[in-house]
């Protein structure tokens, strides 16, 4: 039986199928990565479902669980790709969470501090891109489509995950960028780029936005480009009530992943319930005859049901 092996001729491979097969640059570059990650933990020594089920081990003994799906879901898709079905494991059972962590939800204070962080230390860029994802709710990689000429519209069409959706942007935010471009000298094509010309990416976004986290003072799990994007879904819920809506603007292709995006923390729903006050003061005279406020109620008899 022929050795089976990851090597940089089987990625690099895999990689064009993936592209072949319209996945996005981020999912392939994603992809890419766990692939490289399990060939060097593997040291040349052959595939086999107990060597990727050690790996595993080692993987959620360091990280997140779904940070651990991510990876064994692009080992799996290359293995099928390779006709490897013998080598697929099952990924992490993970149980849904009803309230998302408070210790890794941006405020908008919080979001507020990394832009005036952006400004104080002369990154434009920054400024622009903070504001442009806060504001907008796109994706990191959605920014490319963000050209001067979109401006004219205050709109864009962007291409994601083999969908086209139509962005608005909002008069404040048109006027920045047009600011923007002209202090750039920027006049036409992606407002977004780097010296090379290239359109940014999330790997340059990220390591700006954790060096303006350390300047404003935000906690640095807080600071990622895509916890922008999950600002943007709070506010807008908080605002409008309307899952649906905010599913199409995110581009969502289930409204389930939008549930995600809108789940409150624990902290502010412990608030909600405190505010019920229905925990009876028992240090009160006469407690039970008597609401929160001290005024007399009813006390109904005990085989009154439901």
């Amino acid at each position: 039986m022929r050795k089976r092996e990851i090597t940089r001729q089987t990625i690099e491979a895999y990689s064009q199928w993936l592209y072949q097969n319209e996945k996005s640059p981020a999912t392939i570059q994603k992809y890419r990565h766990s692939l490289e990650l399990f060939s060097q933990y593997a040291k040349g020594r052959p595939v086999s479902k107990e060597l990727v089920l050690k790996w595993k081990e080692q993987l959620r003994e360091r990280m997140a669980p779904g940070t651990v799906n991510g990876a064994l879901a692009a080992l799996n898709g290359f293995f099928r790709y390779k006709h490897w079905e013998d080598c697929v494991v099952k990924l992490i059972r993970i149980r849904k969470r009803v309230y998302c962590l408070e210790q890794k939800e941006l405020s908008r204070e919080e979001y507020t501090r990394l832009v005036r962080a952006a400004k104080d230390a002369g990154n434009e860029r920054m400024v622009m891109v903070l504001q442009t994802v806060c504001v907008t709710g796109m994706r990191i990689s959605e920014l490319k489509f963000i050209t001067v000429e979109s401006l004219e519209k205050r709109a864009v069409e962007v291409e994601c995950k083999g969908k086209i959706r139509t962005v608005f942007l909002t008069a404040s935010l048109c006027q920045a960028l047009r600011q923007y471009a002209q202090i750039r000298q920027i006049t036409r094509g992606a407002l977004f780029i780097t010296r090379s010309g290239r359109p940014l990416d999330r790997s340059n976004i990220w390591r700006e936005m954790k060096q303006l986290g350390h300047q404003a003072g935000v906690e640095p799990e807080k600071v990622f480009p895509h916890n922008l994007r999950h600002l943007f879904a709070r506010t807008y819920y908080s605002q409008e009530k309307d899952l649906l809506r905010l599913s199409d603007i995110l581009g969502h292709s289930s409204i389930n992943t939008t549930r995600i995006y809108t789940m409150e923390s624990g902290g502010n729903h412990i608030r909600q319930l405190e505010n019920m006050g229905l925990m009876v003061d028992m240090g009160r005279e006469n407690a039970g005859t008597g609401d929160m406020n001290g005024n007399s109620i009813d006390v109904e008899p005990d085989w009154i049901e439901g």
